[in-house]
């Protein structure tokens, strides 16, 4: 199993200089978060203050890196070696408890002048 490199993973449905050759399908990581009572109570003093509740921020910047983390190792177990369509989901799941969703197409890609 290779790792993917970052720079093949994109938003967009194509990458450019490359040649989708295989859609291995969509693969997806999944992280289920919920808030601490210490980082509840320290976000809520920050609201006080007003602006950004970089408890939260901090929070929610691992759960995406983590569910994209896995979207990127599930994607290396089909074999791929790029990502398209590349989108985050959150939900939910109970009070203070989040899924963060990762999910995307799982490609394997060349050089557009490779053959």
């Amino acid at each position: 199993m290779t790792a993917i490199n970052p720079q093949f993973v994109t938003t967009a449905f194509e990458l450019p200089g490359c040649r989708i050759v295989r859609n291995l399908g969509v693969v997806r990581g999944i992280v289920v978060r919920s808030r601490s009572i210490v980082g509840t109570l320290g976000a809520s003093l920050q609201t006080l203050i007003g602006g950004n509740i970089t408890l939260f921020t901090q929070m929610c910047e691992r759960a995406r890196e983590d569910a994209f983390r896995l979207m990127l190792e599930h994607a290396a177990e089909h074999g791929a070696n790029a990502l398209v369509g590349v989108r985050y989901d959150a939900n939910e799941v109970a009070q203070g408890v989040t899924e963060v969703l990762a999910y995307g197409t799982a490609v394997i890609i060349e050089a557009a002048d490779a053959r």
